[in-house]
């Protein structure tokens, strides 16, 4: 099997150019959003100005293409269906008891495999209780747990308090900041491991070496993203290998299953999110997924400040998220009765756009050998060498349209034009400011150890999840998105390749 193509790089190119070779100060004005010089753009704004999009939709590419009225810019949204207007209802009315809550707990912990589901107020939430479970099993008690009234890099908290206390975590690249948020807050410092091409998952080659490295860690937290199994079994071997525990975020592949097993039961800990977004979601709410019920008694007594029945308060300790509301159980309830559904919504998205989108101009999210995702996001990742027609900055970026070849963030301002939400993929956690110092562990070993030996610059170095989110966007992937308007949002974006049927003197020059 090939290498997916989007891998990109060139002598002196790469990083540097992608990040920091933006012209600053040359005829640009904080005040207009969009900057054209001939086939050039710059956008300095988040906000694309009425002008800005009706410059874009007036360009002959996109000629014959018709304006959204409703944007798409979730993937989902809380959809309530019969059963969760009947649930809901129960749930508002007076006395109600809380049984959606529990009931969806039990219906989760069956559905997923596992012997117990805790559910939290969000996924978050629910990742940090599995952070500081996971860190006092295997260090014991932290001495001053969340917060301590200073910021989180404080010498108080980042490096010294709470359950972790200056102890590494292996955290996966690609993904959200919520992942390796919980594991600041108790104290900890995350080194990421790179993506793998295959799947976008945590690379278990890439943490074979980062165990070489760091053979001290004892924790490791792995994301499934945008709902495609990652390559969780062999992250488990390679965890049981060096006596370190598993948290499973399956916050984005709730459904998702690898050979017939459901994401989120292969960890020590599995934690889902039924937040605003994912594929059920009450706009809120998590679960924290275990087959130990010492963790579970001792997750929902921390979740509920510790309170014991036998002598009223004991043993006060700090509380962690909040329990899930009933109405949004409800919510969530109603909506998994339709699980399948929903996925085949999903991977009918998915397959439509792989139809219509050619190897050679762009790629989907790659698909696990024996996985079955929940598609819960299509992505795509432009072919390689646009990796020179476009630059970004923290707040800038530029493109330069040409044909035959598009720039992922040209394909988003074209979409958002015509009023079709995209966004860009998960920026990798190494390049985010305020994980400047923590590390990251390539196929080439570790970052850090490379920037300061000052290495042969020609060298371009593999790091997957820096060229994933170089060249890729995610696209609209709502379920109550008719066929005809995905037909649009793939007219949109072949358009931006200059490859529709049209006088080719009319965009020879665009």
């Amino acid at each position: 099997m090939a290498k997916p193509a989007f891998r990109g790089g060139k002598p002196g190119g790469g990083a540097e150019a992608f990040e920091k070779n933006i012209p600053r100060g040359v005829g640009v004005k904080q005040s207009h959003p969009l900057q054209t010089y001939g086939n050039e753009r710059k956008r300095v704004s988040e906000v694309l100005t009425e002008a800005a999009a009706k410059s874009i939709r007036e360009e002959p590419r996109f000629r014959g293409i018709k304006q959204f009225h409703n944007r798409r810019a979730e993937p989902a949204a809380p959809i309530l269906y019969g059963e969760a207007l009947e649930y809901v209802s129960k749930a508002l009315e007076p006395g109600a008891s809380g049984e959606h809550a529990e009931a969806l707990e039990e219906e989760t912990a069956r559905l997923i495999g596992v012997k117990h589901g805790a559910a939290f107020s969000s996924g978050t939430a629910a990742l940090h209780m599995a952070v500081r479970l996971a860190a006092e099993k295997i260090y014991g008690s932290g001495d001053c747990g969340v917060g301590c009234g200073n910021d989180i890099f404080g010498s108080r908290v980042y490096g010294k308090g709470g359950a972790l206390s200056g102890r590494r975590v292996f955290c996966s690249d690609l993904t959200s900041s919520a992942m390796v948020n919980p594991v600041l807050y108790e104290g900890g410092k995350p080194i990421f491991i790179d993506a793998s091409p295959w799947d976008w998952g945590m690379d278990p080659e890439a943490l074979e070496l980062a165990f070489d490295r760091y053979p001290d860690v004892k924790l490791v937290i792995m994301a499934h993203i945008y709902g495609f199994p990652g390559q969780v079994r062999r992250v488990k071997e390679i965890c049981e290998k060096h006596g370190a525990l598993l948290i499973e975020d399956a916050c984005e592949s709730f459904g998702a299953a690898i050979d017939g097993k459901q994401t989120g039961s292969f960890g020590d800990y599995g934690v889902l999110s039924f937040g605003n977004g994912q594929l059920m979601t009450g706009t809120g709410g998590g679960m924290l997924l275990t087959n130990d019920s010492r963790e579970d008694r001792k997750a929902r007594r921390l979740e509920t400040h510790s309170l014991s029945n036998v002598f009223g308060c004991r043993d006060i300790r700090r509380k962690y998220g909040a329990p899930l509301g009933d109405a949004a159980a409800g919510i969530i309830r109603g909506q998994m009765k339709h699980l399948d559904a929903h996925i085949a919504k999903k991977k009918a998205i998915y397959e439509r756009y792989e139809e219509h989108f050619s190897e050679d101009m762009m790629l989907l999210n790659p698909i696990g050998k024996g996985t079955k995702p929940n598609y819960r996001m299509s992505c795509m990742t432009v072919e390689s060498s646009i990796i020179f027609k476009e630059t970004r900055s923290e707040r800038e970026y530029e493109y330069q349209s040409q044909h035959g070849t598009a720039a992922p963030m040209e394909i988003l301002d074209a979409l958002e034009a015509f009023g079709i939400g995209g966004r860009p993929i998960w920026k990798p956690m190494h390049m985010q400011p305020v994980f400047r110092n923590c590390d990251q562990i390539t196929l080439d070993g570790s970052r850090r150890e490379y920037e300061k030996t000052k290495q042969d610059d020609f060298w371009v170095r593999s790091n997957e999840s820096r060229d994933i989110f170089r060249n890729g966007l995610c696209l609209p992937s709502d379920v109550r998105m008719t066929e005809e308007e995905q037909e649009q949002v793939i007219d949109i974006v072949v358009s931006c390749y200059n490859r529709r049927e049209m006088d080719r003197g009319l965009w020879c020059a665009i």
